[in-house]
């Protein structure tokens, strides 16, 4: 393990994120620490699915929060500030063609580079902590045959990074943009500017049914709103992409 002040790098853990929420619970926790491992032997995504990372080659790390004014409510509000913060990140390196893709993960033309999940920590009706994993593909070139669409910086660039060092950054770049997320109008604005597929049709799966419609933005709810015939709201998890 190597420390340097708030960041810690672990050589193998199941889960940044669980390694980060045990520490929650026995109270070794402070906003703004971040657990980075070189491997994870249990990472987790987005709705239950897993994400599996070549050792050494990516970022998978995980920022403890207080969300602080933030109410319960509001969460939405703090998804769009961490998109936009790994957004800016991942612009810095990639030419214009970066996106947020609904609700969070990153997107280079049709493909994914990296992704979002968030874990909350409840107290009545006290939101007391946040830990938001992080994983994005930076130096892998070869992915499971199941990721049809990853891609990694390397591939995007032609260059070889340092993993622990960007993940430095894009912390330090998270904890900057952190209070614009009391702000939920400029947040909201800036997170649909980079919303991929806006104003394109595209094709969504309900229920086992697909169709197709039109990106309008996502609501202040964090909703996905789309139009065809009509205009309709989606909650996360109710629709899923067909890429």
């Amino acid at each position: 393990m190597d420390e340097d002040g708030f960041f810690t790098i672990l050589d193998t853990v199941d889960s940044t994120n669980n390694y980060a929420m045990a520490r929650i619970d026995d109270g070794l926790a402070k906003h703004g620490m971040v657990w980075f491992a070189n491997e994870q032997t249990a990472g987790k995504g987005q709705r239950g699915k897993d994400w599996t990372s070549e050792r050494g080659k990516n970022i998978a790390m995980s920022i403890v929060l207080e969300p602080g004014q933030l109410k319960i409510t509001s969460q939405f509000q703090l998804s769009a500030a961490v998109a936009l913060a790994c957004f800016e990140f991942l612009s810095g390196y990639m030419d214009g063609e970066t996106k947020i893709k609904w609700p969070n993960d990153m997107f280079w033309r049709d493909r994914k580079a990296g992704g979002i999940l968030i874990e909350n920590k409840f107290q009545g009706e006290k939101w007391k902590w946040s830990v938001v994993g992080i994983g994005i593909n930076i130096n892998q070139t070869v992915f499971d045959k199941s990721l049809l669409n990853a891609v990694s910086l390397k591939q995007i660039t032609g260059k070889t990074f340092n993993p622990a060092e960007l993940a430095k950054a894009l912390h330090t770049l998270l904890m900057q943009k952190l209070p614009e997320a009391i702000s939920p109008e400029k947040i909201l604005q800036q997170y649909n500017q980079h919303l991929y597929k806006k104003n394109e049709l595209v094709t969504l799966r309900r229920g086992g049914i697909k169709f197709d419609t039109v990106i309008k933005e996502v609501s202040p709810q964090g909703k996905l709103v789309t139009v065809d015939a009509i205009e309709r709201e989606f909650d996360f998890g109710e629709v899923e992409w067909v890429l």
